[in-house]
């Protein structure tokens, strides 16, 4: 029997489907949209490589099958790895209530520590200089104030206060809000992009629309509130959509594509050889910063990083690191580190 779209069969009485069952469970700790889709799909490939089989009947030889061979057949990283394993320690503890003490022992896969690619303050500028309109706003504010790029894309207009030159960054990465600062020299074009937002907004009142979407239960506890201007996104999309969730149509902001293929077409025009996107901005954000002698603490609560460790990786790529060592070559006597054609 199937039990991604069959019954359970344990009453007899018609049951939810599983993945119905993962899904609601999802929304109601308040999972992000990509996060439920994610987990969903990693769930769905359990069930059918196991034969349809419910997971309920699956142990540890299954599971460590299954992510064995992600990493052997399917090639995939350790960080898809892990993604795998926490959407099925969900499925088990939070959708099915087992408890399985073995999957607790089961090792995560450990992910490379890379040193992330920074781009020097002369190469940002060639990169933003070759981007225009909104992307040349938004690549702005993404090294400027040290975004990451959904942070950005979903800004409202509500979150940029001039007055006090800073951004409010809701619902980050854990869940999280934090302040980051407002490039004065955005001011200007944050303005015109803002009144854009509003006209737009304005257009689609008109038209019998206008309503955006809320996280979590403020639209039924604001009612509303959905088509005030301070909730409206500050970079909307260009086009109507569905809301997945809610089935209703509104307007959503712009995508990431748009920003990601315009900085890569951006970096090949400015002659840029560093594989740079826009998560690089980040990096070159924090890396500045530390480079200008701001203290590592307030670069973490800035990057909104639960660790200060995660913020020490930026330590690895500063001037002062090895492109500031002098390299005993260079100390030889004179002439014995020149090329012998010469």
């Amino acid at each position: 029997m199937s039990y991604i779209g069959g019954n359970e069969g344990v009453t007899g009485a018609q049951a939810p489907r599983l993945l119905h069952q993962v899904r609601a469970r999802l929304r109601l700790r308040h999972y992000s949209l990509r996060t439920e889709q994610a987990y969903v799909a990693w769930i769905r490939r359990f069930v059918l490589a196991n034969g349809r089989r419910h997971p309920r009947g699956l142990g540890l030889v299954e599971v460590e099958a299954f992510l064995s061979g992600l990493a052997t057949q399917g090639r995939v990283s350790a960080g898809t790895q892990n993604q795998a394993l926490s959407a099925l320690l969900f499925l088990y503890r939070e959708v099915l209530d087992i408890d399985l003490p073995w999957m607790e022992g089961l090792v995560r896969a450990k992910r490379p520590r890379r040193i992330p690619v920074v781009l020097s303050q002369e190469e940002v500028a060639r990169l933003l200089s070759a981007l225009e309109g909104p992307c040349w706003l938004m690549g702005g504010l993404l090294y400027g104030s040290g975004m990451r790029l959904l942070e950005c894309l979903r800004l409202r207009i509500k979150d940029v206060d001039a007055a006090r030159g800073e951004i409010v960054v809701r619902d980050g990465k854990g869940g999280k809000d934090r302040r980051v600062p407002l490039p004065a020299s955005l001011l200007p074009e944050l303005e015109r992009q803002r009144a854009r937002a509003l006209l737009q907004h304005a257009a689609d009142r008109e038209r019998g629309g206008g309503r955006v979407h809320l996280p979590h239960a403020l639209a039924r506890k604001y009612p509303g509130a959905d088509l005030e201007p301070g909730w409206q996104y500050l970079f909307p999309s260009a086009r109507i959509s569905i809301d997945p969730r809610t089935g209703r149509a509104g307007r959503h902001h712009v995508s990431e594509e748009v920003l990601q293929r315009a900085v890569k077409a951006a970096r090949l025009r400015a002659g840029i050889v560093k594989p740079a996107t826009c998560h690089t901005l980040r990096h070159s954000f924090a890396t500045h910063l530390l480079e200008a002698g701001y203290d590592i603490r307030t670069v973490q609560e800035l990057l909104g990083h639960k660790d200060v460790a995660t913020t020490q990786i930026y330590t690895h790529v500063l001037g002062r690191g090895a492109s500031a060592v002098a390299s005993p070559l260079d100390r030889l006597p004179t002439g014995a580190a020149t090329w012998p054609g010469t």
